[in-house]
Formats: C-alpha cells, structure tokens, sequence
C-alpha cells in the first residue's frame, strides 16, 4: 500500500507541473477527425486489444481533451511505455495533439458503469478510495487533466496500474 501511496504521489506532482499551456489551448475537431485515421485503426475497433501484453485499448471518445495532450505528450517524451504509442506521437506536434484531443473529447460522453453487487465491492471503494480524489468517485474525472475511469474496459486501468508500479509509465 505504501508503494501504491508512493507512484500515486509521484503521479500528482508529475502531471501539476506537466500541465502546459497548450494543453489548454482549443484544438480543431476536423482537423482532429482526419489526423485520427490512424487512431481509429485500433482505438475505434470495439473491444480490440493490445498484443502483448493483451489488454484491451483505451476508449478515447468523451475523454478531457487536456488529458489526451498529457498522454500524447507522455508518449512522445517515452515516459510512456508503448512503442506503437511512442511512434504514432513522435511526429505529432503541439497543434497535431490539441486537434486529435479535441476530436476525441467531442467523440461521445464518458457515462458510468453499471455497478456490480458482490462482496467485493465494499472492499474495491476502500481500496480505491485514494484514487476517487482525481479520478471522481463515480470515475468521471471533475479535473480536465485526469482520465475519466468509467466506462474503460476493467483490463485497461489494470495494465495502466501494472505499468505505474513496475516504472513503465511515470504519469
């Protein structure tokens, strides 16, 4: 837990001081919506997943578009692990990354999950409770540079979390 409580502080002040001008800025969402061709060919299949390790990719519509900047930002800089991820940013530039988020954010809204009623439930919003601060108790992010939770596939927060703590992924 001390570990977690660790990477989790490292997250925050990564990510307040990353927090850059441009991200701020407005994009252009059809411009977004042409430069993303190349997103959808994994983003915008349904259940697709990652190859190794599997899991399946984020659901990018109705995200904050200043966290989209942040995560591409976060991939072009590798502090991001992902080498599809690091090449499809590594020619994007500022103007490309507020275009391809502000598309992305116009794409659909980020709705909650319907919540499941085992026993474990009351044990996840213990263990979770730390993350409900930035992510939103209901996992929609109030704060423009964090990601909404909901409605992401289960695998996608877990391999995210896995690379947090093994050092994969910084912010």
């Amino acid at each position: 837990m001390r570990s977690l409580l660790k990477v989790l502080t490292a997250i925050v002040v990564i990510v307040a001081t990353s927090v850059t001008a441009s991200a701020a800025a407005a994009g252009n969402p059809e411009r977004g919506a042409v430069l993303a061709d190349t997103c959808l060919g994994c983003h915008g299949i349904p259940g697709y997943r990652n190859a190794y390790p599997s899991y399946r990719v984020p659901k990018l519509g109705g995200q904050h578009q200043d966290y989209l900047v942040l995560a591409l930002l976060g991939y072009k800089s590798a502090v991001r692990s992902h080498p599809t991820m690091q090449a499809q940013s590594a020619s994007l530039s500022d103007a490309d990354m507020r275009d391809l988020a502000t598309y992305f954010a116009s794409q659909g809204v980020a709705r909650q999950g319907l919540g499941k009623t085992n026993g474990k439930i009351a044990r996840g919003k213990e263990k979770t409770a730390v993350c409900a601060a930035c992510h939103g108790e209901a996992g929609v992010s109030p704060t423009p540079n964090w990601p909404t939770l909901a409605g992401q596939h289960e695998d996608y927060p877990q391999q995210s979390i896995a690379q947090y703590q093994n050092g994969g992924r910084t912010r």
